[in-house]
Formats: C-alpha cells, structure tokens, sequence
C-alpha cells in the first residue's frame, strides 16, 4: 500500500539534520572516552558533526538514504519522483566531496561514517577518531 502525499510530507518533516540516532549514539561514546569536543559547528566549512577545533579534526555522521550509500545500486530503487530525488541525492554527494577536499586542503582531518557504521560498531569508530586526536598532539 503507497503512503498519502500528505503521510510522505509528515514523514520527511521530521527527518533530524542533527542530533540523529547515530549522533547521539557517537557523541556519547566519545563523551566517554573523555574526548570533548563541538557538535554541528557552523564555522567550519560543511558544518562536521563533531569536531575538535585545535586538533582540526571533522567528523561526519552520514545517513545512508542521504549521502547516497551504495549509489549505483540503490538509485535503481527510486520509483516515484526520480527527476528529484536522483539530482538532490547526487548533489549531497558531490557536496560531500567538496567538503572534504576543502578541509583536507586547509589541514583538516575528515572522517566520514555511514550510520550503519556506528549502529554496528560505535566503539570502533569512537576509537578511530581517538587515534586521530592522539596523533595530533
């Protein structure tokens, strides 16, 4: 049964641009680790959802559905709405791309995670970004 244009508007108001599940769930491990550090920092280019400012480091929480996992597949996937959806998801990613070459160019260190990469494993990726502050002392 397909979904009310009115039930998919309701739904896509209330997708969260920050304090994600996986935000969350990532800051925490950090926080624990006692790793402190900013979230959703307008000042740095491509606003990283964490950074350590001194240490010029970035983290990204990215989202599957809108950093374009596994795109050449999934884009097939689209049925309803293509000429939309196919340019906004390919932009994110270029978007992406762009971010993280401008940040790597004035000394930053990107890290970049999909959301089932932290579901699955945060501590692991809560330790890959404390071997990157390490080795920035």
């Amino acid at each position: 049964m397909s979904k009310t244009k009115e039930q998919i508007r309701f739904n896509m108001q209330r997708v969260k641009n920050k304090d994600s599940e996986i935000e969350l769930s990532l800051r925490k491990a950090l926080w624990s680790m006692g790793l402190r550090y900013r979230k959703n920092v307008k000042s740095v280019f491509g606003h990283p959802d964490i950074a350590f400012i001194g240490k010029k480091i970035a983290v990204f929480c990215d989202s599957e559905f809108w950093h374009g996992y596994d795109w050449e597949r999934r884009k097939n996937d689209f049925k309803v709405r293509q000429d939309f959806w196919l340019p906004k998801i390919e932009r994110n990613m270029e978007r992406d791309r762009e971010v993280n070459e401008r940040l790597e160019a004035e000394g930053w260190i990107v890290i970049r995670f999909w959301g089932k990469e932290i579901k699955s494993d945060v501590n692991a990726c809560a330790e890959k970004i404390k071997k990157a502050v390490e080795e920035r002392c």
